[in-house]
């Protein structure tokens, strides 16, 4: 471990790699530290949502993630850029109800302005955190493995760490260790929501015979599964009551006894494959994500049922959010109270995801009223615009931050802006920092942006619509016009990226 780094992460999932990352390219020294001696191999999230498709884009990451992609569908072959190919257009489903590709509205422009990482959707998290380890390990990022946190004192000025192999001193402190997060728990940061009341089991399996099961999710009295799309992959519902021990290994015994009391009949699973795992709808949120030099991101800051597979998503969005505001409160030049807006920001986005998937569990339960309601949604799902809704909120291109201004773009991830020379403006982005995109003729908006040179990359670009465009290093767009009007535009880059420096004689501010 390293002793007096600006930054050290805790948990060396999508989240806290992610986070690393965004630190390292801000030039911030960083470590992480994993409890675990391995990368976790486990089944949970087989998809990634287009807003971490597009952080990922933004990194320079769209190349490995769409390979991912292929490899994992098994199909070969280029993604074409900007273009959205029907064998790409994931949808996903809600509460075990696919939504039909063929009828979502896929020409609705939330989705023809974000199409370029289409094929990066199909990201299962084992393979994305190989992709974000190999990232930080070129951006120089160490991670220590086998490292359990045990204590820690906030000691105003920095936070003492204590770990199963020592002590180290870091000047902040980041929980990205999951729902049962020591670091949350250390901190004394209450995590209010609700008890768990079901128990859900994911698994590959072999079986004696052939597996009689319907592909897709099946309803029955006594619960629900799944089967596929992975052949002997299978998910169990039960609504009984939470496991005993959910941290207890999961034996062939157990699935198979869930699997032939759900489906009624009788299964032998003569083997299981991979890393099985468990799941419940226990549903909680942190009271705080700071709390002093300690903050919190990821599971450790909120749980919910992962229907839907916002969780790993949430979470990257908050790495994303949190890792350029940190790095800029190390730099010396973050607008005073911008750390606080990350729980600001990120706190609604985390609630709604909560409220999101609580729906789900009350619409898959096996009682009467649940299935009456059941059929409603899928009637509304067999909709046009109930299709198109539903693919809008899980793939979360209508997610928005509230920020000041009246335009369109405004407080949303930022789309593809493509440029007159074929690229688009997220491709000037790889390194991060704020990028600002300039379409007056006379290059207005990138003379105002000199007196942030350094933290602000210009791109300028023929006359077009949007005129102009300033994207914060997370990708959400802070500032946007239709014309030559720069008004907002000083004020809207002193609000994010700090006071302005001091320019030459003749410059304009």
């Amino acid at each position: 471990m390293n002793n007096d780094t600006n930054v050290t992460v805790v948990g060396a999932g999508p989240v806290g790699l992610a986070l690393a990352a965004e630190l390292a390219l801000a030039g911030v020294s960083v470590q992480v530290l994993e409890r675990q001696a391995e990368p976790e191999r486990a089944m949970k999230a087989q998809s990634i949502t287009m807003t971490t498709a597009e952080a990922l884009d933004r990194r320079g990451l769209l190349a490995a993630a769409e390979r991912i992609q292929r490899e994992t569908l098994g199909r070969s072959g280029p993604v074409v850029a900007g273009k959205s190919p029907s064998d790409t257009r994931f949808t996903g489903h809600f509460a075990g109800m696919a939504v039909d590709a063929d009828l979502v509205n896929w020409d609705d422009p939330d989705f023809v302005a974000h199409t370029a990482a289409a094929g990066a959707r199909v990201v299962p998290q084992p393979e994305l955190v190989a992709l974000l380890t190999e990232h930080v390990t070129r951006l120089g990022v160490p991670i220590h493995r086998g490292v359990e946190v045990t204590s820690f004192e906030d000691t105003g000025d920095g936070v003492i760490v204590g770990a199963n192999h020592g002590s180290v001193r870091t000047d902040w402190l980041v929980g990205c260790d999951g729902g049962h997060s020591a670091v949350r728990r250390l901190a004394g940061i209450e995590f209010p929501g609700e008890d768990p009341e079901i128990t859900g089991i994911q698994a590959v399996v072999e079986v004696a015979g052939s597996l009689a099961l319907t592909n897709g999710w099946t309803w029955t009295p006594r619960g629900t599964y799944r089967y596929g799309p992975q052949p002997g992959r299978v998910a169990i519902v039960e609504f009984d009551h939470p496991p005993a021990d959910r941290k207890s290994e999961i034996t062939l015994e157990e699935v198979q006894t869930r699997l032939r009391r759900v489906t009624g009949a009788d299964i032998t699973v003569t083997a299981l494959h991979g890393a099985p795992t468990r799941w419940t709808d226990n549903t909680r949120q942190a009271a705080n994500y700071r709390a002093g030099r300690v903050l919190l991101a990821g599971d450790a800051a909120h749980v919910h049922p992962p229907f839907g597979g916002q969780g790993l998503n949430l979470g990257y969005g908050d790495a994303m959010n949190l890792g350029w505001k940190l790095a800029a409160v190390i730099a010396g030049w973050a607008p005073e109270g911008l750390l606080d807006t990350y729980d600001a920001e990120r706190r609604p986005i985390g609630e709604w995801v909560l409220a999101w998937t609580r729906g789900q569990i009350g619409v898959l339960r096996g009682d009467a009223k649940s299935g009456a309601l059941r059929e409603i949604v899928s009637d509304l799902l067999s909709t046009r615009d109930g299709a198109t809704y539903a693919v809008k909120h899980l793939s979360g291109v209508v997610q928005r931050i509230d920020l000041p201004g009246d335009h369109p773009l405004i407080g949303r991830q930022v789309p593809d802006l493509w440029l007159s020379d074929g690229s688009r403006l997220v491709d000037h982005g790889h390194g991060g920092g704020f990028l600002l995109l300039d379409r007056t003729s006379d290059g207005a908006f990138a003379c105002i942006a000199k007196a942030w040179d350094g933290r602000v990359t210009v791109v300028a670009d023929e006359p077009a619509s949007p005129a102009g465009v300033l994207v914060r290093p997370d990708g959400v767009v802070a500032w946007a016009v239709d014309s030559a009007d720069a008004a907002g535009l000083e004020d809207t880059l002193r609000r994010w990226a700090g006071e302005a420096k001091a320019v030459r004689a003749g410059e304009c501010r």
